[in-house]
């Protein structure tokens, strides 16, 4: 793998973490194509989760970045009593993995992550951690995710569950 690739998707995603913990939902939300599918299947064995989030459950599922910019919508206004007040975050990521797309266009890659992020909120912290794969094609001298698929390891979830956690 070309160092420089390595280096840069890494940048990529450490921003988007970022991005996420400072609420800077507008550059967040700019990281995602307009056509982004973002998943976060719910499990259905102790080791199996869903795959189709048509056909079974998700803890969240968005086809397109609208989703989410319905999301940061209503935690802008207030609309959102799950997110008031929003939790203090610190995502980590680590073993970035990077690969050419299958079936993807010229420059597309897969990129897969470990995370890991920590939250306080009324006074209580907490955790949630697990693995994620994004789909990133090329967008002038940076990337568009279009696709984010994440899988929560957590077994218990004893909080509010949301995009910024993950």
């Amino acid at each position: 793998m070309n160092p420089n690739l390595q280096y840069a998707v890494e940048q990529f995603m450490y921003r988007k973490a970022e991005l996420c913990d400072t609420q800077d939902w507008d550059a967040y939300l700019d990281m995602f194509d307009e056509e982004s599918e973002f998943h976060v299947p719910q499990w259905s064995s102790e080791h199996e989760y869903t795959t189709d989030p048509k056909r079974g459950m998700s803890l969240i599922y968005y086809a397109n970045r609208s989703g989410l910019e319905d999301r940061v919508y209503r935690i802008r206004t207030g609309k959102s009593a799950a997110c008031t007040p929003m939790p203090r975050t610190q995502h980590q990521i680590s073993n970035v993995r990077i690969a050419p797309r299958a079936g993807g266009t010229d420059g597309e890659l897969e990129v897969r992550v470990n995370w890991s992020t920590h939250y306080y909120r009324f006074a209580v912290p907490g955790h949630f951690f697990g693995y994620a794969t994004y789909h990133l094609k090329p967008a002038g001298e940076s990337w568009k995710i279009t696709r984010k698929h994440v899988v929560l390891l957590n077994d218990t979830i004893n909080a509010v569950l949301d995009f910024y956690h993950l």
